[in-house]
């Protein structure tokens, strides 16, 4: 259950306020006045809390919970037990979604400069802004309203940052602008130099990086990840991209709206990823490649060529995602015919 000492609370809340904030509609408007408090899996929610069911794998965990209310599809709604609260949606994961949040909001930090932390009197900082302990802001860095500096975090000369942005513990920003209401999590380094370099028998030529990073709105960049700046042109984030944890994104790369790149994940340089497409985890991209709108590469994939918009594709080197199933299982076979002739 939600531990009270990390994460607000601003239960208990009507299933009817809670299915208008998650978008839900209650299957029985007679239960909108029972309350809830928190949230909940199936099988660890109680009476207090609102759980859901998303993927049909947990669907007798639902027949079986001991939640107040539950979100699910149409589909699901006559199997949840005696006594459940049922709130339908199309999108449950979603709808879910909402409702923690509005249930569990974010406890916003003190605001105002704690003592150790160093900020450069030619910064420009907002109002209500938060700058732990040992935070360093230098020159002429700007920080829009509301934004959170963690601890140690380091934010560089001339950088901006946007309002309600929160940077975590120990990130480092240099050479960059980032958008507005954006997640940085502990570690993350952003604006560090490209890895260009021209190679010789003489000894490798570093390459200036001379370009930006800039980070859109509403994104978020996980622990430990690196974004490279550009070496002319500027390294891109788009507006809502999800960025997971050991993410490497290099030099020139540009994200378009919405792009999801999963953890381990490595693109490299001056490739090209276009709105909303998704990289699994541990999935490389050479570079100057272009990965179309809405793709999906699959978990430990490599991608050597361009991949068209909406395309699906496994493996390495990277094929169309049915060819690779096929061939995965007909490599299993034909393992299992050769066991099979040795032991003859």
């Amino acid at each position: 259950m939600v531990d009270p000492r990390f994460f607000g609370r601003r239960g208990p809340t009507t299933l009817t306020d809670l299915a208008a904030a998650a978008g839900a509609t209650l299957a029985d408007a007679a239960v909108g006045a029972r309350m809830v408090s928190t949230v909940g899996a199936l099988g660890e929610a109680d009476a207090d809390a609102l759980s859901f069911l998303d993927n049909k794998k947990y669907a007798p965990a639902l027949e079986t919970t001991k939640a107040g209310a539950v979100v699910v599809a149409p589909r699901y709604a006559d199997r949840a037990p005696a006594g459940c609260a049922v709130l339908i949606s199309d999108d449950p994961y979603r709808a879910f979604a909402r409702a923690a949040a509005f249930l569990h909001p974010p406890i916003a930090p003190s605001s105002g400069v704690q003592t150790g932390a160093h900020v450069d009197p030619t910064a420009m900082v907002g109002a209500h802004v938060s700058i732990a302990a040992g935070a360093v802001v230098g020159e002429g860095a700007s920080l829009g309203d509301g934004v959170v500096i963690g601890p140690n975090a380091v934010v560089g000369r001339k950088v901006t940052i946007g309002p309600g942005t929160e940077i975590g513990a120990n990130a480092s920003l240099e050479f960059c602008d980032v958008g507005a209401s954006c997640l940085i999590h502990p570690g993350a380094r952003i604006g560090t130099r490209g890895f260009g370099f021209a190679m010789g028998a003489q000894g490798h030529e570093t390459v200036p990086q001379l370009g930006r990073v800039l980070v859109g709105d509403h994104v978020e960049i996980g622990a430990n990840a690196t974004v490279d700046r550009g070496a002319g042109p500027d390294t891109v984030i788009g507006d809502g991209c999800r960025i997971d944890n050991l993410v490497q994104i290099a030099h020139n790369v540009r994200l378009g709206r919405g792009c999801v790149v999963v953890a381990q994940s490595g693109v490299a340089g001056s490739s090209r990823v276009d709105d909303f497409a998704a990289l699994g985890a541990q999935s490389g991209v050479a570079g100057h490649l272009r990965i179309g709108a809405g793709a999906k590469l699959a978990a430990q994939c490599g991608v050597m060529r361009d991949v068209a918009p909406g395309e699906a594709v496994g493996g390495s080197p990277a094929t169309g995602f049915r060819d690779w199933m096929r061939e995965t299982a007909w490599l299993r076979r034909a393992a299992k015919r050769k066991g099979r002739g040795d032991e003859e």
